[in-house]
């Protein structure tokens, strides 16, 4: 008996992340279909190339507002290549560098963005966006912190590198949900990673107050069977059982 309960305890004791995928990569995995390039051109006959995110399937998207400010035309490069019709600037935010464009589409993949009110320094970070135009580029980092400006709006500071054509891209937390959206860094010699994010509590703002609405997310009940941690718990269990029920359960009268 000494023996299956060392065995019981390894299992118990046992990491569950040993052989799971890095949170890295389940949120590229789950959410690279919803990043998109923004591109567009100019009033001056420049162009320029940013980043988006999908929020809901027939075609809402959230991106930089210094990345569509003085756009003549603006259509979205999907992940898969594929090139948008023309994107309509809906809305944008006057005190955060936010916008929201609008496409006509059904059945998109989506992003899910929640609150950032419980962000906190240190906090690991997953960004993906289109860096130089290199789509779907993923990088990762932390909170570095959270900064009030002298107006009160919130910053967060980020150590995850952002470079040209990555504004607009979002800000994913460990569960893979949207947190900030990226969107400045300080360049410069003696500047070191150091890059900034807008909170999503300004998106879920700018959103609600445009008069959209997010998929509700919260309706739909997590996979738990595809979580690591669960299904470690789940057989550790069964394994305990078994272990009880043969030490304990009824003995086969005809057994040896």
């Amino acid at each position: 008996m000494r023996k299956w309960l060392l065995l019981l305890g390894c299992l118990c004791c046992t990491s569950p992340w040993v052989s799971a995928q890095s949170v890295h990569t389940r949120t590229a995995r789950d959410n690279m279909p919803a990043v998109v390039a923004v591109n567009v051109a100019r009033e001056d006959g420049s162009t320029f190339t940013g980043t988006g995110f999908i929020l809901t399937p027939d075609g809402l998207i959230a991106t930089s507002r210094h990345v569509v400010e003085q756009a003549l035309y603006v259509n979205i490069t999907f992940s898969n290549g594929a090139v948008s019709e023309e994107a309509k600037i809906v809305a944008h935010a006057p005190k955060v560098d936010l916008a929201l464009l609008k496409i006509n589409a059904q059945h998109l993949p989506t992003v899910q963005v929640v609150s950032s009110a419980r962000v906190q320094p240190g906090q690991e970070i997953t960004v993906i966006g289109n860096p130089r135009r290199l789509q779907n580029t993923v990088s990762s980092g932390l909170i570095s912190q959270v900064r009030q400006k002298a107006d009160g709006i919130l910053w967060h500071q980020i150590s995850a590198p952002i470079s040209p054509s990555s504004s607009g891209s979002p800000v994913f937390n460990t569960e893979g949900k949207v947190i900030g959206v990226a969107f400045a860094s300080y360049s410069g010699e003696n500047n070191q990673n150091l890059n900034f994010a807008v909170p999503s509590d300004y998106l879920l703002q700018l959103i609600q107050s445009a008069g959209y609405s997010l998929p509700d997310q919260a309706l739909k009940k997590p996979d738990l069977s595809t979580n690591p941690f669960i299904r470690h718990i789940q057989k550790s269990w069964e394994l305990l059982l078994r272990i009880l029920h043969h030490f304990f359960g009824p003995k086969d009268p005809l057994a040896a």
